[in-house]
Parts: structure tokens; C-alpha cells; sequence
């Protein structure tokens, strides 16, 4: 593969971002980006049109693959038409639907075993009962059901609509631990049969562009992610961005029947099990208002404040949590007094509240088996001075934070080099230049109180 180029493209729900690097080492040689409409639904075309601007760009490659956002509803007509506006992982007007799916299927235990997650209002799945309880003229006309990587793929040059199983895995119709779609479950949401994409092997090479290149199967964000960073086993990756996500590569299936663990599967082979939270950066956002601070400031208040910040602990469920699951939560900010009030205090609760979130997303994942040996921390959360420092005691671990990349777009262009190379294996890519953060403390005492507040506020 020496000389070919590869890209990958990164379609969310904000851009698309396209990496043009080489096959051989991943190096990247050109990058392009382009925004998509703001909102919780989207028509598709907007995604292609985004993509058609780094058309130049792309057809200087010899393979291409898309990671995109998981979850989103692409549903088609018999003549491939687009029904309705895609709805996106972020439209939670599905909620009632998952609640009577999970009821309807044998509750939540029934589900973790059979498709490795609990459906939340997130999932695929869920908006399909949706669009059949409010707009059955749309579920009448609904044959086939793509996520956006799969109609992205598709307009792209796959011979057929396709998919992979890390993307399928996040549908709540596909089963992780089986290989294969459950049957009925699609039927149950829609109320009618639809067909599912295929799902490619990993690696497996799906068509062919207009202008010659190769194009692989592609796959969800997250998978895209853990490619992109060549995690191994022992390897969590906690992201920090609006949301908050835990993930690592693990070797066997996870299915929670508590929900917290989406028990996904990554674009190689292997399983991805994945904890979400509502709230991550933005708790950082909120606490610069109400200091008065600007983020670089934010972050030096912390750290100018001693561990557990004078008795302050802030509970960060700012607008509902999702793990755990209180849709309906507020923040609490706890053990003030007149000699703890302080704008350094109230930097380090939230900076501490943060990280033990997240560590307790890590725990979720360590109970379904993932043994963290290290934490690579990712997102613009982790730009934070702050953040990095406090890291390795609250997760007990080291903490490794990666040079800034496009880390999705990254882990679709190796895909890409995959499907080019046909190999068994994705190409050994270098390691992204990284920083190691150790601490010689523990923050075992700030983890305990924070979970004494976690455990005795509102169950709401």
C-alpha cells in the first residue's frame, strides 16, 4: 500500500469532518470539514451535501469508509426514497416507546441477553415504535431502515445497503453475542416488517465510488473512536465532550440488565461495552458562571484549592442524568459553609464532581468485566489543566490524554486501509503522540463522599 491514500469521514450530528491520510502509517496529508443544520432530527441529504464539499478531497483516495453517528433512524421507501427526516440519537421524544418495549419484550433482563443493551429512547429501535404510534401513513411506507453511516455508504457506491456490526449492535434489534439480527424485534417496533441493512465482515471491502476508490463497510462513532486510537485490551477511553462516554475493547460480550452498559460491539471483531452520561463538560461551563470565570481560570481555582474542596460536593445531574438514569434530576451542591464558600472551592467540587461521574461509568464498565489498566482521556474536556491533573487519582489509574485529533474520521480511515489491504487484521498504525499523567494520592475520600451524596439525593 505504499503511496495510497485514505480517507475517513466523520458525519455527526454537528459536521462532517473528512481525513485524507496515508494507508501505510495513518499519517494525515489533508483534513476538510463542513457543518451540518443544529437539531435532533435531520434529513440525510444534508449529511451528503456536507460530505459533497470534500469532494476534491476524497477523490484523491484509494479507499474510503464513514464513521457516523449511532442510533439515527434512516427510513426508506421501495424506491429508496427518504420517508422522513432522519431522527438522531439526540431526539429523546422516544422515551414512552422504549418503556413499553422493554415492558412488552420480557423486561430488561430479556433484553440485556438478547441484544447485549436495554433500549433507551437513544436507540434505533425505540424511534421506529415512534414513527409507528405518531406517523403510521410514514411506518406504512418504510421498507428498508439504514442507520447514517449505512445511507452514507450507500450513496457512496455499496453494492447493496450494508452495514457493520459495531453500528448494528446499537439498533436494539441486532445481537452482539449471536452475530446476527433477533428476529421479530424490528417487526415489534414498526409494526411491519423493514429490511435491515446486511452486516459486513470487519475489513470487508462493500463497493466501490464513482472515481474507483475502494470503500469499506464503516461504522458507528465510538467504534470509529477505539480504531482511530488503536486501543487494547485494558484500555478505557473516557470522553469528554457536551456528553460523557466510557468505552473499551473487550474480548467477550457484556449484557447489563441494569441498562447502564450498552453492550455494543467495536468494528474489529470484539465487543465495545459503553456507559454514557448526560452531563461532562458542560458542568466545567457551569461552574465558570457561577465563579465568574473564564475555563483557563476555572481550571487554575481548582487546583489552587486543596482535595475534596473544603467540604464542597457538587452532585453534577445539571439537567437530568442518564447514568444513573434520573431523567428528571437537578445538581445539588452540598457542604457549604461560611468558611468553605469560596470561588476555588466551587472550581474543585466541579472538577472533582466530573471525574467521579465518570469514574463511576468505570465501575459499570469493571463489573461487566473490563479490567482498566490504564485511561486515555479524550474530548474537549480534557483540555483542561485541571481535569488532567485530578485524573489518575479519582480513576486510580494512569491517565494517558492524546494529542487533539479527529480520532472518528482517524479510525474510518484506517477502516478504509483495511478494506484496501485485505487483511485479517487493520493495519499497525502507530500510537498517537500522548501525555502520561500519574498522581502519587488516591481519591478515595472524595470518591466516598460524593457517593454518599450520589446515594441519598432524590430518586427522581
Amino acid at each position: 500500500m505504499t503511496g495510497n491514500l485514505v480517507a475517513g469521514v466523520d458525519s455527526s450530528t454537528q459536521s462532517t469532518k473528512v481525513v485524507l491520510c496515508r494507508a501505510g502509517d495513518g499519517a494525515v496529508v489533508a483534513e476538510a470539514t463542513a457543518p451540518h443544520p443544529d437539531g435532533t432530527e435531520c434529513h440525510p441529504d444534508h449529511w451528503w451535501n456536507a460530505l459533497s464539499r470534500a469532494r476534491e478531497l476524497l477523490e484523491r483516495a484509494d479507499a474510503v469508509a464513514v464513521a457516523a453517528q449511532q442510533h439515527g433512524m434512516v427510513a426508506l421507501d421501495g424506491a429508496g426514497e427518504v420517508v422522513r427526516p432522519a431522527l438522531l440519537w439526540n431526539d429523546t421524544r422516544s422515551a414512552p416507546q422504549a418503556r413499553a418495549l422493554v415492558e412488552e419484550q420480557g423486561g430488561s433482563k430479556a433484553w440485556a441477553e438478547r441484544t447485549g443493551s436495554v433500549p433507551r429512547a437513544s436507540f434505533t429501535v425505540t424511534k421506529l415504535r415512534w414513527m409507528a404510534e405518531h406517523e403510521p401513513a410514514n411506518a406504512r411506507r418504510t421498507e428498508r431502515v439504514l442507520l447514517p453511516h449505512d445511507w452514507l455508504t450507500l450513496r457512496l457506491g455499496a453494492a447493496e445497503p450494508v452495514t457493520d456490526r459495531g453500528d448494528a449492535s446499537g439498533t436494539g434489534y441486532w445481537s452482539p453475542a449471536a452475530g446476527g439480527y433477533v428476529p421479530g424485534l424490528l417487526r415489534a417496533a414498526l409494526g411491519r416488517d423493514a429490511e435491515p441493512p446486511r452486516v459486513a465482515a470487519p475489513g470487508e471491502r462493500v463497493g466501490e465510488t464513482s472515481w474507483g476508490a475502494a470503500l469499506g463497510a464503516g461504522t458507528g462513532d465510538n467504534m470509529g473512536a477505539a480504531l482511530g486510537l488503536g486501543l487494547r485490551p485494558g484500555d478505557v477511553v473516557v470522553s469528554i465532550g457536551t456528553s460523557g462516554t466510557a468505552f473499551a475493547v473487550a474480548d467477550e460480550p457484556a449484557a447489563d440488565p441494569s441498562g447502564l452498559v450498552a453492550g455494543f460491539a467495536d468494528a474489529t471483531g470484539r465487543f465495545l461495552p459503553l456507559v454514557a452520561t448526560l452531563n461532562a463538560a458542560r458542568i466545567l461551563t457551569a461552574a465558570a458562571s457561577i465563579t465568574g470565570a473564564a475555563l483557563d481560570e476555572l481550571s487554575a481555582l481548582a487546583l489552587a484549592a486543596a482535595p475534596g474542596a473544603g467540604g464542597v460536593t457538587l452532585l453534577p445531574y445539571l439537567d437530568g442524568e442518564r447514568t444513573p438514569d434520573r431523567p428528571d434530576a437537578t445538581g445539588v451542591l452540598a457542604g457549604l459553609t461560611t468558611a468553605n464558600a469560596t470561588r476555588e472551592n466551587v472550581a474543585r467540587a466541579a472538577v472533582e464532581a466530573l471525574l467521579c461521574s465518570l469514574a463511576d461509568a468505570v465501575d459499570h464498565l469493571a463489573a461487566q468485566g473490563v479490567r482498566p489498566r490504564r485511561t486515555l482521556l479524550i474530548g474537549g474536556g480534557a483540555r483542561s489543566r485541571a481535569v488532567r491533573t485530578l485524573a489518575p487519582a479519582i480513576f486510580g489509574t494512569p491517565v494517558v490524554v492524546p494529542e487533539p485529533a479527529e480520532y472518528v474520521a482517524l479510525g474510518a480511515a484506517r477502516q478504509a486501509a483495511w478494506a484496501l489491504a485485505g487483511t485479517p487484521e487493520p493495519p499497525a498504525w502507530p500510537a498517537p503522540p500522548a501525555t502520561e499523567h500519574t498522581s502519587e494520592h488516591t481519591g478515595q475520600e472524595v470518591r466516598e463522599r460524593y457517593a454518599a451524596l450520589r446515594d441519598s439525593a432524590p430518586q427522581i
